[in-house]
């Protein structure tokens, strides 16, 4: 098992920001490693991704675990791991992105929805699957393809909210993917990082136990 997905298991949570402009995105970290929430993955469609986790890992050390998300491509995935991702995470399962994971040291966590792609991604050596998209799929969806595939740990990606999150770990996710129910980018915009810090507090503290 990967130290990355040892943290991932630990903590539970993965704040995704997506589309935020690198003026606030320092400040909105640090939001969210005060809130008690440190692992963070910025999106590779994200203008500017690359730079901004070359200097996250610079800036932030140890403090936070820092990854890239929608890595679609091999090409992706090498600029990823070159700005110094230490996990990538996608909607979609691209074998030669596992595979480059697996030759790099970086886990490669990437998406699926149906058995047969969960044990595709699982047999590539991917040891983590994320789900997505469950807020479509359901978490009853979740509870049953857990049944079978009680052994391959999965993030729960989608609809995941304050009200229902404690349900996502009861129908057998091990962690969960956040975005925009996290990372409110009005806040940001308007920098309200203060509201984003008691936001990843009350996610933080949501998980504790679970």
């Amino acid at each position: 098992m990967s130290v990355m997905l040892e943290r991932l298991l630990q903590e539970k949570i993965v704040a995704i920001f997506r589309f935020i402009e690198d003026q606030y995105a320092d400040q909105a970290a640090e939001a969210m490693l005060n809130g008690g929430i440190s692992m963070m993955e910025i999106t590779m469609n994200t203008e500017g991704a690359a730079s901004m986790i070359s200097r996250w890992r610079e800036k932030f050390g140890d403090r936070a675990g820092i990854g890239a998300g929608t890595v679609l491509d091999l090409d992706t995935a090498k600029e990823a791991v070159a700005a110094g991702s230490q996990f990538m995470i996608s909607p979609n399962l691209d074998e030669s992105v596992v595979d480059y994971g697996l030759k790099t040291g970086v886990p490669v966590w990437p998406g699926v929805m149906t058995p047969t792609e969960i044990v595709r991604a699982w047999k590539a050596g991917a040891e983590l699957v994320k789900i997505f998209p469950m807020g479509t799929l359901g978490l009853k969806y979740l509870t049953e393809i857990r049944a079978p595939l009680d052994k391959i740990p999965m993030l729960a990606s989608g609809g995941v909210d304050l009200d229902n999150i404690a349900d996502y770990f009861k129908a057998g996710a091990c962690s969960v993917g956040m975005g925009s129910k996290l990372v409110n980018l009005d806040w940001v915009r308007s920098g309200r990082f203060d509201l984003l810090e008691d936001r990843a507090r009350k996610f933080a503290e949501a998980v504790k136990g679970l």
